[in-house]
């Protein structure tokens, strides 16, 4: 499927769930919230149908599409050679210690530098336990380095080579650029 459809997908899903939400919530008594169908003799419970579309979206927005393996560094804005500009969004300077960024689907996000085999904006998710037990979920916003290594940023070098260092890591792809 390609990601205009996926993206129209996601839009007439988050329509509907809206919706149905809002009929859900038009009924004082929750076990009331439900339409029937003389035409197919069916009841269907409004809410429940809310909750089963929010596990639809969920399940789609971080399904992987597509995986690598990769050597997983950290580097801090603060190094010798570094500037506090992000290659794929120069005005957003890091210098300050920041190393999140708030997406507008996935919210609020770790930075990573990717090579070139993932576009800018797309969202990666992998597990580092010295960081954190729940996978870590993570948006290329900038550059440098090869093939399939990442390079998380962190609010110093010293954070980066105590928390980070060098590991060897499998990574999922949630979404490729800026757009699903």
């Amino acid at each position: 499927m390609n990601k205009i459809t996926r993206r129209i997908k996601v839009v007439l899903q988050l329509g509907i769930l809206v919706f149905v939400v809002f009929l859900a919530n038009l009924s004082t008594n929750k076990e009331m919230a439900t339409v029937s169908s003389d035409a197919s003799n069916r009841v269907i419970n409004l809410t429940t149908m809310a909750m089963k579309l929010e596990e639809d979206i969920r399940n789609d927005l971080y399904s992987a599409k597509d995986s690598y393996t990769g050597d997983l560094t950290g580097y801090g804005a603060d190094c010798e050679a570094c500037t506090g500009k992000l290659s794929c969004m120069p005005n957003y300077n890091v210098l300050d210690g920041t190393s999140t960024y708030t997406d507008d689907i996935y919210g609020n996000v770790r930075i990573v530098a990717s090579g070139s085999n993932l576009p800018c904006g797309s969202i990666v998710r992998f597990k580092l336990s010295k960081l954190s037990n729940e996978p870590i979920i993570a948006i290329v916003l900038d550059r440098g380095v090869l093939g399939n290594d990442l390079d998380l940023l962190m609010p110093s070098e010293q954070d980066a080579l105590t928390y980070v260092g060098r590991n060897t890591i499998s990574y999922d792809v949630l979404r490729e650029g800026w757009t699903r």
